[in-house]
């Protein structure tokens, strides 16, 4: 497993956590790190701060594309699995964008339902066909 493939799974348990928790993926990234059980990839903060920098539009993004699906009603994993992809394709220009749909299918297929994936690459795979419109 490379260190990026850890550093987003290790994003995601901090989105996914803070979520459960109710508090600021931010402020629970920086707990963890002062209490020395943060990242130990560079690259899972940048995710986490770049999701939460962006949250509100990649959330606007999600409820667009995610057709018949509220992003209340998604299971927490894919949702969370969805905002980094989004990130990845919208945000992250040193990531090309078959390796962010890439490694969101294989965070959800090893953490998520059986019918997760399919939608996940649904969603991901339309906001990467109007990239160029999402970007703001």
């Amino acid at each position: 497993m490379s260190a990026r493939t850890k550093a987003r799974k290790r994003a995601l348990d901090v989105l996914f956590a803070s979520e459960l928790r109710s508090e600021s993926a931010v402020v629970a990234l920086d707990r963890a790190i002062a209490d020395g059980e943060g990242p130990t990839h560079d690259y899972t903060a940048v995710l986490v701060r770049g999701v939460v920098e962006h949250q509100a539009r990649i959330d606007e993004l999600l409820r667009s594309f995610s057709e018949g699906w509220t992003l209340e009603r998604m299971p927490a994993v894919d949702r969370n699995v969805l905002r980094l992809g989004v990130y990845e394709l919208l945000y992250a220009d040193d990531v090309p964008d078959a390796v962010a749909v890439s490694e969101a299918m294989t965070l959800v297929r090893e953490l998520s339902t059986d019918e997760s994936p399919a939608f996940v690459n649904g969603v991901l795979g339309a906001v990467q066909r109007d990239k160029a419109t999402h970007t703001a």
